[in-house]
């Protein structure tokens, strides 16, 4: 649950960032007639996200037992490369976040504004395939579908609590911070969907190596007890975890990690900042939009 209430957090954090800012710049320009505009972008990314989400859930019965786990083999495999790619992203986009949505914004402003439609569907609508995707290789991994869909909830819900907050001027939240601690852990969540992803492979016959254990403390951590569940629920830890799927999370793990921490650390390894540089740190209130 834990898990999936962190990528509810930041991936709703990042919709809702990006709306205040699209939101935020059409009242600085006087133009709250296209506002509504915004809205239809985001309405359609959430349903597009909620269609996903119901073709992955019901669009898998009736298959073969073969055929599920290789499908949910590679969904898992698909959703651990978009949450690198969004954290790195992210890491790399926060500080320029607001100019790259105002750019756009005043490209789609000549005539009746309905780039800004595609604009926000488009910036949102990442946002929930790749929670889509996440949380339904959460929903395998696990084999449970209350905990981690109330989990993700009450993280969207956080996140649109903080995002109108942000807007109202009553919040200042220090981006590169939250971004770079919550990607480091969503990279070690991530790990264990890929080793997931490899499991299932492997129980439809794709990948060997099934009955080859690199450990099984099943004993010690049962997966039916209280912390086996918080373990798995929150990086999907398998007791009994195969060589493969070891191999494959360390192999993934490390240079992911190591190479984010070292992106992380870029800024501040310089020299001093400038006034400037120090000012445009990612500290998200109403007067950075």
């Amino acid at each position: 649950m834990l898990a999936n209430y962190l990528i509810g957090l930041r991936e709703g954090l990042e919709a809702a960032l990006i709306v205040t800012i699209l939101i935020a710049y059409l009242v600085k320009l006087d133009r709250r007639d296209l506002i509504p505009r915004i809205w239809l972008g985001v309405g359609l990314a959430v349903l597009l996200a909620l269609g996903i989400g119901a073709v992955l859930t019901f669009g898998t019965y009736g298959l073969s037992f073969t055929a599920q786990e290789t499908i949910g083999g590679l969904l898992s495999i698909i959703a651990t490369g978009l949450v690198t790619w969004m954290v790195f992203w992210m890491l790399r986009t926060a500080r320029n976040l607001s100019g790259h949505l105002r750019s756009n914004i005043d490209h789609h402003l000549v005539g009746s504004g309905l780039g800004l439609v595609v604009v926000a569907f488009l910036a949102v609508g990442r946002e929930g395939i790749e929670t889509a995707l996440f949380l339904w290789a959460a929903v395998q991994a696990t084999g449970q579908t209350t905990l981690p869909l109330t989990g993700a909830a009450l993280g969207i819900l956080t996140a649109v609590a903080l995002g109108w907050l942000i807007y109202a001027g009553m919040l200042k939240i220090n981006l590169a911070r939250f971004f770079t601690w919550s990607g480091a852990i969503l990279i070690i969540v991530a790990a264990g969907v890929l080793s997931y992803g490899v499991h299932d492979l492997q129980e439809a016959g794709l990948l060997p190596g099934l009955h080859s254990l690199a450990f099984n403390v099943s004993a010690a951590v049962p997966p039916d007890s209280w912390y086996g569940t918080l373990l798995k629920g929150t990086l999907n830890f398998s007791p009994a975890t195969t060589w493969l799927e070891l191999l494959v999370w360390v192999g993934y793990v490390v240079p992911t990690l190591a190479l984010f921490i070292r992106l992380s650390r870029r800024p501040t390894s310089a020299s001093a900042p400038t006034p400037a540089a120090a000012s445009s740190r990612p500290r998200a209130s109403v007067d950075a939009l």
